[in-house]
């Protein structure tokens, strides 16, 4: 008759065994491969785009995505504008992080054939400063031999308005001594999750 405590370590093992089997299931984003990217305009007709250099996510075994941008990362090449859009417009010793979070069908994901892909449209919540949205973008969802690429088809409006963002926006048009910086602010992404990461 097997004894109490060896049950219990044996039981022990087998859940360490399952909980990681399955977060080896898991994918996980490759930053190096992955961008994020916003477009600002100022004084009318000044066009710059401005990236986001550290992401992380996972893909979970039920389809939940999780995505973190890390707002202090923000790189518009100049040094100053970087600390500043850091303190005044993303309050980052505050809100160190923007959040995707959403869900996908995996099976249909995994069922597709590496170089296959399909346009979809899919909604998820983005948790910015505070607040949080519910948006929709247009992406292109191509699957290769060691997971997936999601791109948007064409970008998304993210309003400034909506996350209590107007006035830090306000505060940096101030002291960059500009005559006006747009509250819409286009933004596109390409993210890349590899499987069994």
């Amino acid at each position: 008759m097997i004894s109490k405590s060896l049950q219990a370590r044996f039981a022990a093992v087998l859940a360490a065994i399952i909980f990681t089997g399955a977060a080896q299931a898991h994918w996980s984003l490759d930053n190096d491969a992955s961008s994020v990217s916003f477009v600002t305009v100022k004084a009318e007709h000044v066009a710059e785009v401005h990236t986001f250099d550290a992401l992380s996510g996972t893909i979970g075994d039920s389809g939940d995505v999780d995505i973190s941008i890390e707002l202090a990362s923000v790189n518009t090449m100049i040094a100053i504008r970087n600390e500043r859009i850091q303190e005044m417009l993303f309050e980052t010793s505050l809100f160190p992080d923007a959040t995707i979070n959403g869900s996908i069908n995996l099976d249909a994901l995994t069922g597709m054939d590496a170089g296959a892909s399909v346009a979809r449209q899919i909604d998820f919540e983005l948790s910015l400063h505070g607040q949080s949205v519910a948006l929709a973008a247009d992406v292109q969802i191509t699957r290769t031999g060691e997971g997936v690429i999601v791109s948007t088809l064409k970008p998304l409006i993210v309003m400034a308005d909506s996350f209590s963002l107007t006035a830090g926006v306000e505060m940096l048009r101030e002291v960059a001594g500009l005559p006006s910086i747009s509250r819409a602010v286009p933004v596109s992404f390409t993210v890349v999750f590899e499987e069994g990461h």
